[in-house]
């Protein structure tokens, strides 16, 4: 599990500036041992309209390349009528 927590912090570190420059950014919280990632959405992410669509098409797919793996990932504060 050490293994794939480095795997998936490589991969927030990548997307990372990317958040950063519009105000946001991500924090890992856990991988549950069915290997689904939780994540906290920081700063202009939590309240962003498109953390959905960050969630899904960088932050998602830049772990499951990283780590394929991860069978999940989920934001623990994103509101789910976002979803």
């Amino acid at each position: 599990m050490q293994e794939l927590t480095k795997k998936v912090e490589e991969a927030l570190a990548q997307i990372r500036p990317y958040l950063e420059a519009d105000g946001g950014n991500v924090s890992l919280v856990e991988i549950t041992k069915d290997k689904i990632v939780k994540l906290e959405l920081l700063g202009a992410c939590k309240s962003c309209s498109m953390s959905m669509m960050t969630m899904k098409a960088g932050i998602e797919e830049s772990i499951k390349r990283m780590a394929p793996e991860v069978k999940g990932v989920e934001a623990i504060n994103v509101a789910a009528s976002m979803a």
